[in-house]
């Protein structure tokens, strides 16, 4: 019988001294720490060494989503403080990247701080607009109060949503760093590489890149591919049932093109991600085009439990998959699709396109701890425990690890 076929919160917890927790990032990103994982056998490097410790044929896939100063701060004629957390526009099957294009007024779903001081009827301004130096000014009020839908709009009425959000917000830290944003912050907890706007966390495993990394990995010969999820505050949802697999899982919009499909399609069996969201991304495409080759509906629409009902003598080859994503594409003339996934990455879970991980490292009882044990098995306490005995850095800010089981 295998340790995980019951699976409780106790089994993915360790301990973090709160000191080892990165407060704040490294001067250099690529001088942080790198523990390699491979086939059992566990070393230290530096992170800079990555392109000459991956394996050869290795194809990286890299989650370019930027992210947004999520943290908006309204104030009442009395004083008190209301703070909008950014979550998704609403509708959430909107596109994000519209979203951020749009001009004059949007709604968005988000977290109210202070909510029960801020009347049903009541229109907020944002604290401070005036001197902000822009001219800008933006008011707020409740679109869907059960639902958490606001309604904001602003002036200049033509500067986008993403111009206005630049100039009005805070990029959201991580809960765990406790402390505030600083104006550093909104570089530094970007990736160099980062494009697409909407994202309220940052994927932390791309932190540690830089060009002179992106250079020796052109000397190495390793491929590498963009895609776009779109981080959501539901990463950072601790489990909180005893039954890690009751916990609600969050769902996260994610763009696939056709240019990720071809470019995969070329490389399997090579397969790496930078980080647990392109780790989830790819793995939750592979189930999408599942429901297209069963011709289920809503293919582009992946809840928490799907990965795990169909047995698998009727899982597709991962080739006819990704063909029928891409047939869809060119079928319906769509350049890419927007999908939304929920997918939950625990132990006992089969991966499909992923043969490894470059990743940091998580917070315990976390659904991130849950993926690294269902890649590397009960190897990831003794991870772990290597890493925190190294003096290793550990969450957004911290340092890294390549994680390759079976190669």
């Amino acid at each position: 019988m295998s340790e995980y076929d019951k699976l409780t919160l106790p089994q993915f917890q360790y301990d973090l001294p709160d000191e080892r927790i990165a407060r704040f990032p490294l001067a250099q990103r690529d001088a942080s720490k790198l523990l390699l994982y491979q086939k059992g056998q566990i070393s230290h490097r530096q992170f800079s060494e990555l392109p000459d410790l991956l394996p050869k044929d290795s194809f990286l896939v890299f989650n370019n989503t930027k992210v947004i100063p999520a943290r908006l701060h309204f104030t009442k004629q009395t004083g008190a403080l209301i703070e909008f957390f950014l979550l998704n526009p609403f509708p959430n099957s909107q596109p994000i990247s519209m979203a951020m294009e749009a001009t004059g007024e949007a709604i968005w779903q988000g977290m109210v701080g202070n909510r029960k001081r801020w009347k049903r009827d009541e229109t907020l301004v944002l604290q401070g607009a005036a001197g902000m130096g822009h001219g800008v000014e933006i008011t707020a009020s409740w679109y869907d109060y059960e639902q958490s839908v606001v309604r904001l709009s602003w002036q200049p009425a033509d500067h986008t949503f993403a111009q206005i959000i630049q100039y009005a917000g805070e990029i959201p830290l991580p809960p765990y760093l406790k402390r505030e944003a600083t104006d550093t912050d909104r570089e530094t907890y970007q990736t160099v590489y980062s494009e697409k706007e909407g994202a309220v966390a940052a994927p932390t495993a791309g932190l540690h890149f830089t060009p002179a990394v992106f250079e020796k990995l052109a000397q190495c010969h390793i491929g590498y591919e963009y895609l776009t999820l779109h981080v959501g505050a539901g990463t950072f949802q601790p489990i909180k049932t005893e039954d890690v697999r009751l916990h609600h899982m969050h769902t996260e919009q994610v763009v696939y093109t056709q240019a990720n499909i071809r470019n995969l399609l070329a490389h399997i069996d090579h397969i790496i991600p930078i980080g647990t969201t392109s780790m989830r991304a790819l793995e939750s495409l592979y189930w999408m085009g599942v429901k297209l080759v069963r011709k289920e509906a809503e293919p582009f629409l992946l809840d928490q439990h799907y990965a795990y009902q169909l047995p698998i003598d009727q899982q597709p080859a991962i080739e006819q998959s990704l063909q029928a994503v891409l047939t869809y594409l060119e079928t319906n003339k769509l350049d890419s699709v927007v999908a939304h996934t929920g997918i939950y990455i625990t132990p006992g879970y089969r991966f499909k396109l992923c043969r490894g991980i470059v990743t940091n490292f998580h917070q315990p009882g976390s659904t991130l701890i849950l993926l690294i044990a269902a890649l590397i098995g009960n190897d990831w306490k003794r991870v772990y425990n290597e890493a925190l005995q190294n003096d290793y850095r550990f969450l957004s800010y911290g340092d890294s690890s390549l994680l390759l089981p079976n190669i």
